[in-house]
């Protein structure tokens, strides 16, 4: 786990990889999960019979929001910024969900510093997040991520 001692440690790692994840496997029952919580109960995520003759994929798929909703559970194995009081998921530029991942697949995520936007009491910190799908050469999803840093 990477830790910065506060904002102007975190400015001068501007651009240079924070780190990558462990493997985690997304599982039916994480998919199904996500299904229920969130009312997508489309059948290319939940219905596996259905999906193995009728999906592209031959299999079921996770949502692309779940993959996205990992985020923040794989950013707090990663890094950790030290003498501030409180940060908060700020929102997203840009979200691009690029490859399928099928079921039992295992994914992890590569973060990027992107970018640190001073503010009167703390900053907003660009992450560029690129989640992986083993065996695969393109990524499930990218994402610029940003966070809101009160120091």
């Amino acid at each position: 786990m990477k830790v910065f001692k506060g904002f102007e440690d975190l400015k001068a790692h501007l651009g240079q990889e924070i780190g990558t994840t462990e493997w985690l496997t997304i599982t039916q029952e994480r998919i199904d999960g996500f299904a229920e919580n969130t009312e997508d109960r489309f059948w290319i995520h939940t219905d596996p019979e259905r999906a193995k003759t009728q999906s592209p994929f031959g299999s079921t798929i996770a949502h692309g929001l779940l993959t996205l909703s990992l985020l923040p559970r794989f950013t707090y194995t990663l890094y950790t910024i030290e003498n501030i009081k409180l940060v908060v998921n700020y929102g997203f530029n840009k979200v691009r969900f690029i490859s399928p991942v099928p079921v039992n697949s295992k994914l992890r995520m590569k973060a990027v510093l992107t970018d640190v936007q001073p503010e009167a009491d703390g900053a907003i910190i660009t992450t560029t997040c690129t989640f992986e799908i083993e065996g695969n050469p393109k990524p499930a999803c990218v994402a610029e991520s940003l966070s809101r840093v009160w120091l």
